[in-house]
This record gives structure tokens, C-alpha cells and sequence, in this order.
């Protein structure tokens, strides 16, 4: 009986992720987000369980990447496709087309998932962008204010996302630079682990997320992206 217990919050994590989809097509981003927060923690307590309970198998571990790529694949690919949507386009075939590339994101995050399962290197770190942070950092940007900076009123920031291109502009060079991170060998230190550098960020997320709401998912899954980045040069220098 026990075996079937990870297996089964692990559905649920999957079902977090079609009802974060269906928000995120109704342009919903809040509760899309709050589907998504639910499913990351389906998915913590799938692999917990799977370990206090001894009950690995490879079905679990399948059901698991399914899981992923729906809730941490498709969804946030689905909120990028509405955010496309909400911006002017030079073209009408331009806004026919490229909100479909946001799906792409769902692509790349199946690639990520099943390189993480033939990866021998990926035990207590990650190689490129864990499918959970590009969902965060995605869900987090949908919730920031549009109309204004940081909060405060600049009726001209408004006005530059309204140009045709300008906020297209911006979503595809979002969309390729997470796609590229999905499958990237940038080394990505694993929350997982216990450490001085887990303890500091996890300060840090909280504090962001306190003072700036979801927003502050976003900000902190870049600042995640970017220690990792800085980590991975240092400890290349100085092997050199």
C-alpha cells in the first residue's frame, strides 16, 4: 500500500498543473501561480515520501517528469501565451503566430526532464535550470505591475509597453534566454542540500516575497539564475 502513497501526491502535482494551465490560458495569473506554488510542493513531498517510505519505482519516477512538464512546463508556457496576447503587435499575422512560441518553453522543459533522468551528474546539483525555478520565475514576472515601476507611478513606463513590438520584444527574448537556461551546463546548486549558500537564499526569497508578492518569485528565481552563474565562474577561475 505504501508504494502507491508518492505516486499519488504526485498526481496531484499534475493536477496543480492542468487547473494552473487553465488559469493561465484565462489569463489568471494569480491563481495560476497559487496552482503552481501547490504543485511545487506536490512534488517535494512525492520525492520525500518516495524516500522515507522506501518506495522508489520506475513508474514513479516517469509519473514524476509527466507531472513536471505539465505543471512546471505547460503551464508557465500557457501564461507567457496569454502575456503575448496583452500586448499590441505590428502585424496581425505577427499576433496569429507568435504567441505559439511560448509552447516552446513546455519543449524545452520536457528536454530539461529527461536529460535530469539520464544524467549521472545531477545527484546533488542541477545541470541547467530546474523546471520548478523557470516555472516560479515566469509566474512571478506574469504578477508584476505593467503600469507602473517597482510600484510607483511612471505613466511613461505604461506607455512603452503599449508600443506594437515593444512588449513582444521582450517576452521572446525571455522566452529563448529560459529555454536556453532549461538545457544550458550551467550549474544550478540544488535547494536540497543543506549549506551556507541554501540557508543565505532562502533569506533572501522570503524577504523578496514578503515585500514584493509573487513579483518577488520572479526576482528571486533571477537572483537564483544569477548566483549560480557567478558560483560556476569562481569555481572555474579558480581551478584555473
Amino acid at each position: 500500500m505504501k508504494k502507491y502513497i508518492p505516486n499519488t501526491v504526485t498526481s496531484l502535482n499534475l493536477f496543480s498543473g492542468c487547473a494552473a494551465t487553465v488559469f493561465a490560458l484565462q489569463a489568471n495569473y494569480f491563481m495560476a501561480t497559487m496552482f503552481i506554488i501547490l504543485g511545487a510542493v506536490f512534488d517535494f513531498f512525492d520525492g520525500f515520501l518516495a524516500r522515507l517510505l522506501d518506495a522508489h519505482s520506475t513508474i514513479g519516477k516517469d509519473l514524476d517528469s509527466l507531472a513536471d512538464d505539465i505543471t512546471f512546463g505547460l503551464a508557465p508556457s500557457a501564461i507567457m501565451f496569454s502575456l503575448f496576447k496583452e500586448y499590441p503587435y505590428v502585424t496581425e499575422l505577427g499576433a496569429l503566430i507568435i504567441p505559439y512560441i511560448a509552447f516552446l518553453i513546455a519543449v524545452f522543459s520536457a528536454l530539461r526532464l529527461a536529460k535530469f533522468n539520464n544524467d549521472a551528474r545531477q545527484t546533488k546539483s542541477f545541470m541547467g535550470l530546474p523546471t520548478p525555478a523557470n516555472a516560479l520565475l515566469i509566474a512571478g514576472m506574469a504578477n508584476a505591475p505593467q503600469a507602473s515601476f517597482l510600484w510607483m507611478d511612471w505613466p511613461e513606463f505604461a506607455m512603452i509597453w503599449q508600443c506594437p513590438g515593444v512588449g513582444t520584444s521582450v517576452l521572446l527574448i525571455i522566452t529563448g534566454t529560459v529555454c536556453y537556461l532549461l538545457v544550458s551546463e550551467i550549474p544550478m546548486f540544488s535547494l536540497k542540500q543543506k549549506g551556507k549558500l541554501q540557508y543565505i537564499f532562502i533569506t533572501i526569497c522570503a524577504l523578496l516575497i514578503l515585500l514584493s508578492g509573487f513579483f518577488g518569485l520572479a526576482v528571486s528565481m533571477a537572483a537564483y539564475i544569477t548566483i549560480s552563474w557567478v558560483k560556476m565562474i569562481i569555481e572555474t577561475d579558480d581551478v584555473i
